[in-house]
């Protein structure tokens, strides 16, 4: 008779764990989007292809879900900085990036009716998300800066607020369309003035 191996089974491998967590999130965001903190969560975990164990081993609560699709795109924003600044130039970078700022006030947008029902409200989770952002802000201006494609006097705080000013004040479906226009906006008003054109002779 040929024994059994007493050794367990190997485990998953940690990749597809990762990818079920943000599978999970992203649904999770378009389900919180739809029926707000209420939304089933056992539905979220069907549609995230994954079982309900699953779900609960990586948010073991309601608001543990709600708090990681908000983090997540905390993440997915600050994260940016660096990927940007290696790869583009600098005056580049800081556009991508205020782009994707656009994107993430979308989302804060989406989530806040769920984050409302989170224990304490969504005031901690905007307070440790705020740092994150001024200071990718920062240091894409700071950069952008050194190479002279600013102006020494452009302020990432005047900008964060532009960004964030236009989002309240936008109620309509196109909001996000006339933010990223506002995004060229306000690079090339951080531009360096131009001297003009000196001609000389007949």
């Amino acid at each position: 008779m040929v024994k059994k191996s007493s050794r367990a089974a190997p485990r998953r491998p940690r990749k597809d764990a990762q990818l079920n967590r943000e599978r999970i999130l992203e649904v999770a965001k378009s389900a919180f989007t739809h029926h707000g903190g209420e939304a089933s969560l056992d539905e979220i975990a069907k549609r995230a292809e994954v079982g309900p164990g699953t779900l609960y081993r990586h948010f073991p609560t309601r608001d543990a879900l709600i708090e990681a699709v908000y983090r997540s795109e905390v993440e997915r924003l600050a994260s940016a900085e660096g990927k940007f600044a290696a790869t583009m130039p600098p005056i580049e970078a800081l556009r991508a990036w205020m782009l994707l700022l656009v994107d993430y006030i979308a989302a804060k947008h989406i989530v806040a009716p769920a984050l409302n029902s989170v224990v304490g409200g969504p005031s901690r989770l905007y307070e440790s998300s705020r740092s994150l952002i001024q200071g990718a802000m920062e240091s894409l201006v700071q950069r952008a800066k050194e190479s002279g494609d600013i102006r020494p006097d452009t302020d990432a705080s005047d900008l964060l607020r532009a960004m964030v000013g236009v989002s309240l004040v936008g109620s309509g479906p196109d909001w996000q369309q006339s933010a990223k226009r506002l995004v060229d906006i306000l690079i090339a008003g951080s531009r360096p003035a131009q001297k003009p054109v000196v001609r000389t002779g007949a």
